[in-house]
């Protein structure tokens, strides 16, 4: 039998106990698929160079965080009566990048980690090239979260399609709309094994559970004329 030694049972103790305190604070409310927002009013075309979707993800307890970017390569959003009252935009997966500035250790390299991303074990981005968000309600929010984005005023449901799985997310978002232009913004966590991510999720061996299932996204979309 494989010998474990007094300090690596100390850090699996201390590794399972972070593991209670694992999930976030402003974690997205999931469930099944549901019916998109009927298209109506004005159609705004999402503004690609203007908008982006930043990313972060932990190992267990929040230790060696990675972050980076994803483009938005395509999109709109509807417009009624000064309203977001329905859109959608679609991401590019394989535009995931990781900021140097998040691989601090000397034998990682920011490319490594993204093409594992791209890789069968994460997103498979050969197979699944985009992901796709798509409005399903837009509703008055009248006391948002500590933990929402700055100026949150709307509470966003949408169909969140990752790595071929729709799930439908619900959110805190800071929603400003003209009859000319449209922005929403959002920050919030999902769980990606509700999307059937689940590298280094199995709790049967140590080694396998270190990173975080959860994953942040933080949203910032632009649309006009």
């Amino acid at each position: 039998m494989k010998k474990i030694s007094v300090i690596a049972l100390v850090g699996i103790g201390l590794l399972a106990a972070s593991c209670n305190k694992d999930k976030a604070a402003n974690s997205a409310a999931t469930t099944t698929e549901q019916a998109v927002a009927e298209s109506k009013g004005e159609t705004l075309t999402v503004d690609t160079a203007g908008s982006v979707v930043n990313w972060k993800a932990t190992h267990k307890g929040g230790m060696a965080p990675r972050w980076g970017t994803l483009t938005i390569k395509s999109g709109d959003l509807n417009v009624e009566n000064r309203q977001v009252a329905a859109g959608n935009f679609v991401i590019d997966m394989n535009s995931i990048k990781v900021d140097p500035a998040s691989v601090t250790e000397k034998d990682k390299k920011p490319a490594d980690l993204e093409a594992h991303l791209k890789n069968p074990d994460f997103f498979d981005t050969a197979k699944n090239p985009t992901a796709e968000f798509k409005i399903t309600s837009v509703t008055d929010l009248k006391d948002a979260p500590k933990d929402a984005v700055a100026g949150a005023n709307k509470t966003v449901s949408g169909n969140l399609t990752l790595s071929g799985k729709t799930m439908n997310v619900t959110f805190p978002a800071k929603v400003d709309a003209t009859e000319n232009s449209a922005a929403i913004q959002a920050k919030f966590t999902v769980n990606r094994a509700d999307w059937g991510i689940k590298f280094g999720t199995s709790e049967a061996d140590p080694a396998e559970w270190m990173i975080s299932k959860d994953i942040e996204i933080a949203v910032n979309v632009k649309a006009k004329k």
